[in-house]
């Protein structure tokens, strides 16, 4: 569980680093992305490490069926993250699309897995995303909408999210975590 833990502190201090200590990024100069960028390869490292290691403590049981819910969620999440970067519709009626994606992978994921290193993990980082977006608020201010895109940039980023979400079910079917077996408790 140290491991996870380890990852996660490394996850938010170097996401939050350039808003928490802009005059030390300052000093970092252009080294400073590389830099956050091997803290945030290290943090994944050892959250992957750690979650994969950690004995399975039970917390809660979930409750059937949760992977169909999972499932749908998962769908929203994987576009969410795309839109903030198509500048579709969406984009312009969601502030920070990317962290609202985050925010329901973290929960779709804690519908079906009720144990401790679960709770760590996708707790931690849907946690994260949530200060993330305050502290953005905080520093930006009133978000003044953007003008909105074309719904074919929605779609494309659509189309995108069903590739990625099969490819993502591969992996876990690979991995021995059927995501389509419905009820995972």
């Amino acid at each position: 569980m140290n491991l996870l833990i380890t990852g996660l502190v490394l996850w938010w201090l170097a996401h939050l680093f350039k808003r928490l200590f802009p005059a030390a990024r300052v000093r970092l100069g252009a080294g400073g992305k590389g830099l956050v960028a091997l803290v945030l390869l290290l943090s994944v490292v050892l959250m992957v490490l750690g979650y994969r290691t950690a004995p399975f403590e039970p917390v809660y049981q979930p409750l059937p069926g949760m992977g169909h819910a999972n499932n749908l969620l998962m769908l929203f999440a994987l576009f969410l993250f795309g839109a903030g970067h198509v500048k579709g519709r969406i984009a312009g009626m969601v502030r920070h699309p990317m962290l609202w994606g985050m925010v329901l992978w973290a929960v779709a994921h804690l519908l079906v897995n009720g144990d401790l290193a679960s709770l760590v993990l996708f707790g931690g980082l849907g946690l994260w995303a949530l200060v993330t977006m305050i502290v953005i608020n905080r520093a930006e201010g009133f978000w003044r909408r953007p003008a909105p895109g074309p719904w074919k940039k929605d779609l494309a980023a659509f189309a995108i999210a069903l590739i990625l979400y099969g490819g993502i079910a591969a992996i876990h079917v690979w991995l021995g975590y059927n995501p389509f077996q419905g009820d995972y408790g």
